[in-house]
């Protein structure tokens, strides 16, 4: 049986005609579970940039870096329109006045065909959500939401701070605004194998409050210097994923997803300085020739995907 995957190439261009290259931005912004609110550690696994470790860098304005980041991927992409992808910490954590402020600024420049944010789904008040509906009448708004798994064990361990209810509500009300939900989900996590990851893609794809979720980034687990995850490794290791098991637990994922799911994502960059665990993550292009690989002798047809958050 063949396996289609929706990719996000396939989908900007059905949607906009032509492939969309994102920019990644950062708001500035910190995080509840960095600020003191919820925890001052941060998620388990989260580096000192809080995700954003390929984002332009904070001082420049938002104009500035996107300025910035057209010129890191000038030789990768021809094309004229980009995603303006907010993507260092939680991006709607802040006064709703600068929000609005840095959102608008981005979806003002011309180029800029959709505003993607990454944040946390107990960073979603009744303001941020009407703003978010105003921006849409203007421009594409996609939400990023950091959902990792919906066991709730493991997001304990991993300091998530929130409860899968929480991700639910959260999707159900920007479902109803008509805005695109795209989930991040971690595989490798520890203690969890593939029932445990075919659970959290059955839940997004059939069991959701809202299903099937719209977008899905898939993220091999990093284990990075400076982080708590890195140093309970550095004390202790614990299994972490080889190649030959991560490629056909990423399958399976792809099986069990909705055909109407886009893919954003199959595996992420961890920034090499930092990169502790797997060493085989960090060599990019035998990653991807072995996933194409294994995907055309398993009979998983993709179209181009792309991420353009490294340099």
């Amino acid at each position: 049986m063949t396996t289609n995957i929706y990719t996000l190439n396939d989908y900007c261009r059905k949607e906009f005609g032509e492939k969309l290259y994102k920019l990644s931005l950062n708001a500035g912004l910190s995080c509840p579970n960095r600020d003191g609110t919820l925890d001052t550690r941060g998620c388990i696994f989260c580096s000192a940039g809080g995700s954003g470790d390929f984002a332009a860098p904070a001082g420049l304005s938002i104009g500035g870096q996107i300025d910035d980041a057209k010129k890191r991927v000038a030789g990768k992409f021809s094309g004229g329109r980009y995603i303006a992808y907010f993507q260092a910490y939680t991006n709607t954590y802040g006064p709703i006045e600068y929000l609005e402020e840095i959102f608008t600024e981005a979806i003002s420049r011309p180029e800029i065909a959709v505003l993607s944010i990454a944040t946390r789904p107990d960073c979603l008040s009744p303001e941020v959500l009407d703003l978010l509906a105003r921006l849409k009448r203007r421009k594409p708004v996609w939400v990023e939401l950091g959902l990792q798994t919906i066991h709730e064990e493991t997001a304990r361990f991993i300091r998530r701070g929130y409860p899968l209810s929480c991700f639910s509500d959260a999707w159900t009300r920007l479902h109803a605004l008509g805005i695109p939900v795209i989930a991040h989900v971690i595989l490798g996590l520890p203690g969890e194998g593939e029932k445990e990851v075919s659970a959290t893609i059955r839940y997004l794809s059939q069991h959701g409050p809202a299903a099937p979720i719209d977008g899905i980034k898939l993220q091999l687990l990093h284990v990075l210097d400076g982080t708590d995850l890195g140093v309970l490794y550095q004390k202790e290791p614990f299994p972490v994923l080889s190649l030959e098991e991560y490629l056909p637990l990423l399958a399976g994922c792809l099986r069990r997803l909705s055909p109407e799911t886009v893919v954003h994502r199959l595996t992420g960059d961890g920034p090499k300085r930092l990169l502790l665990a797997p060493a085989w993550s960090a060599d990019k292009k035998r990653v991807l020739n072995e996933i194409h690989r294994y995907f055309q002798e398993h009979n998983i047809r993709q179209g181009q995907l792309y991420e353009c958050t490294s340099p």
